[in-house]
């Protein structure tokens, strides 16, 4: 289906639909982590989760033989992926595929519903103009690349039974394809979001990673004077600040910092204000900024409460 008749359906369509968000990234950027945090708030009553890397063409050993790795478009479904990402958006059931990262096996296919709000998080949901129609915000990841390296050979040796020589082996083959396919999808981002050290900081190593969140003219961002205070990048005492910032292609556009290293009191009381403003009756979720090492991050955190202001806020203008 054209990308336009898409946007029309969607907006011309009787009755509610899901919102649909999309989380995009290189392997290992942290867009399950985002996602799980998300979905725990809400509850999966009220919220699906796809990804999207479920669309492989190809199954592990058969990838081995190929000239192209899981990066690649032609590895995996895309006109697929774009059917059942439109079938998500207009509230209608999918039978997805299935692919186990485990044993890098296809298996049986699951059906899946679309709840009020679906996330989709993968290499690829923001790869073609008929995909990108169906959402309403649009995320990507974007953490520095030798961090990116660090969590994907940690994760890919942990869980997917890799050694370090295969994971770093699997990142040269797979650089230039990243390049072609992957990163450029961050043009397309609503919101561009990077977990790093903050540069020029000696903080000590247990130190949670400070986010910087792209905030592009696409989508209307919450208001947050009284929560952001007027600081310096690196200010003493601020949880976050915010500031104009040129992007990579030299377009204005506003970059808020939420700082990793201020004390929790302080980032309580911003996540406290943040949670306010989306009118819940209830208190803040204790699931927000959980790391799946177990630990917290209150970055994370206040990543993941824009995210949930953005989804409800998109549900309250469809329902009026």
């Amino acid at each position: 289906m054209p990308d336009r008749l898409v946007h029309m359906l969607r907006a011309r369509g009787s009755g509610r639909r899901p919102v649909m968000l999309a989380i995009a990234g290189d392997s290992a950027a942290g867009k399950t982590t985002l996602t799980r945090g998300l979905v725990e708030c809400l509850g999966a009553d009220r919220m699906t989760a796809v990804c999207v890397d479920d669309y492989h063409r190809y199954d592990r050993e058969e990838r081995r033989s190929r000239p192209f790795t899981a990066l690649h478009p032609d590895c995996n479904h895309i006109d697929i992926m774009e059917q059942h990402l439109q079938l998500l958006a207009m509230g209608e059931p999918i039978l997805k595929p299935v692919y186990d990262h485990a044993t890098g096996r296809l298996v049986r296919p699951e059906l899946v519903e679309p709840r009020d709000f679906v996330i989709v998080e993968g290499l690829l949901p923001l790869y073609s103009r008929p995909a990108r129609a169906c959402f309403d915000i649009t995320v990507f990841l974007d953490p520095p690349e030798e961090l990116r390296h660090a969590w994907k050979i940690e994760r890919d040796c942990a869980k997917r039974g890799y050694t370090p020589e295969q994971v770093r082996a699997e990142l040269v083959r797979r650089e230039s394809e990243s390049a072609a396919y992957i990163r450029p999808q961050r043009r397309r981002a609503d919101i561009v979001v990077r977990f790093a050290p903050v540069a020029g900081r000696a903080d000590p190593p247990a130190t949670p990673l400070s986010a910087e969140l792209l905030l592009r003219p696409t989508i209307d961002h919450p208001e947050l004077a009284g929560v952001v205070k007027d600081a310096e990048p690196g200010a003493e005492g601020a949880a976050m600040h915010l500031r104009l910032h040129r992007d990579t292609d030299g377009r204005p556009v506003d970059a808020l910092h939420v700082h990793g290293y201020v004390s929790p009191e302080q980032s309580e009381t911003v996540k406290q204000a943040i949670w306010e403003r989306l009118e819940v009756p209830a208190g803040v979720p204790r699931s927000l900024g959980r790391i799946a090492d177990g630990t917290t991050s209150d970055p994370l955190a206040i990543t993941q409460l824009l995210l949930l202001y953005h989804i409800l806020d998109a549900d309250r203008r469809q329902a009026a």
